[in-house]
């Protein structure tokens, strides 16, 4: 199951798990849209493809609740 992380590793924008915008590779790293455009879609941390995250349904967020570690280290 995906931990559906909270922020964005590059900037620190919040990427909530019920909301669309959040891009991430296989690692799960986690960019907000416009962090992945300004990295051609590429993760810094290990050269893999961001792609969409997907969306977590709201009726399954209480049994399944995104992470809520933050991960914003600031990449070049």
């Amino acid at each position: 199951m995906l931990e559906m992380r909270p922020d964005c590793e590059r900037c620190g924008a919040d990427t909530p798990a019920q909301a669309p915008g959040a891009f991430i590779c296989s690692f799960e790293c986690t960019f907000c849209a416009e962090c992945a455009e300004e990295l051609d879609d590429r993760c810094p941390n290990c050269g893999g493809e961001l792609v969409d995250r997907p969306v977590r349904p709201k009726k399954l967020l209480e049994k399944f609740p995104g992470s809520t570690v933050r991960k914003f280290t600031q990449h070049g």
